[in-house]
């Protein structure tokens, strides 16, 4: 591979899946140190990428579809002015894939699953591998050796404007309106039991949460709600100053996990922490088929309060 041509690495979403990337992303500019890495990725990661300091190039756009030819030649020249010598997709999608069919001969190197690429994850039971776990054979079989303790200190951002009482608690009730087996139902009732024990809760959401949030500051009113205020940069400093958080599987709690913030996690039978588990030097998880099961006294149990 011929030094001087840059090195890209795909990945687009979901936020669980970024975060999730985070480490390969050390691993490739630690490998690649020197070189102009690029990243393409999509509008809502882009200042955790800008603030990781591992790239030199960020390009966020729509993932075009089949039928946007005007989006997709757009797409295939930027790829083709980079002209990488090696790529990195760690999408390893069927979208990302093709990506791969819009660069001229010779193709760069390629690391991920796209037919007839240099580099690929030869294992057939990928899909049944953890996201960590799965991303760092990928690189491995690329050469590129991943560190899961590294640096995430930049992960953070100044929080004083919110005026937070300490100690707090980030509670992350929501999840996707279409997937209600995902979202515990008992924050209400955490939230009260919280407040009892001189703990403030702090709500973090989306208007798509709206109804979920409401109810909880109602029954509490002294909650601090934060939905809609904060940006992914803001939800990493809250965690790196909160006494612990409790949430659903949802993208934030990933966020919340990997910057060392004592997190509980809860999970029903819609999804299996053994492939997509938060990850982090405090995560507890606490598993039901049915999400009510989960008692508030069993997340109590499992919160270290300081």
């Amino acid at each position: 591979m011929t030094e001087e041509r840059p090195v890209l690495v795909i990945k687009l979403g979901a936020l669980g899946d970024f975060v999730q990337a985070l480490g390969p992303f050390s691993a490739i500019r630690a490998h690649h140190a020197g070189q102009r890495i690029a990243l393409l990725t999509t509008p809502p990661f882009v200042p955790i990428a800008e603030a990781s300091g591992y790239f030199d190039d960020i390009r966020a756009g729509i993932r075009p579809a089949w039928w946007q030819f005007g989006a997709i030649l757009e797409l295939r020249r930027w790829l083709r002015d980079l002209n990488p010598g090696r790529v990195y997709d760690l999408q390893t999608s069927d979208r990302s894939s093709a990506y791969f069919k819009l660069f001229a001969s010779p193709k760069p190197e390629w690391s991920g699953i796209a037919a007839g690429c240099s580099h690929p994850h030869a294992n057939p039971r990928r899909d049944d591998m953890h996201t960590i776990e799965r991303q760092a054979e990928q690189l491995s079989m690329a050469g590129v050796s991943l560190n899961a303790e590294f640096d995430r200190r930049w992960l953070d951002t100044n929080i004083a404007h919110f005026g937070l009482p300490k100690p707090f608690i980030l509670l992350v009730p929501g999840g996707a309106p279409h997937r209600p087996d995902k979202r515990w139902p008992h924050y209400p009732s955490l939230a009260l039991r919280l407040v009892q024990q001189g703990m403030t809760p702090v709500v973090l959401g989306t208007r798509a949460e709206r109804d979920v949030i409401d109810e909880i500051c109602s029954v509490c009113p002294e909650t601090i709600d934060l939905s809609g205020k904060t940006t992914l940069m803001d939800i990493a400093g809250l965690s790196r100053n909160a006494a612990a958080a409790v949430g659903n599987d949802t993208g934030p709690m990933h966020l919340i996990s990997t910057t060392g913030c004592q997190s509980i996690v809860l999970y029903s039978r819609a999804s299996d922490p053994a492939l997509c588990a938060q990850r982090g030097p405090d995560v507890r998880i606490i598993r039901k088929d049915q999400l009510a099961d989960v008692s508030v006294e069993e997340v109590e149990a499992e919160l270290t309060l300081r």
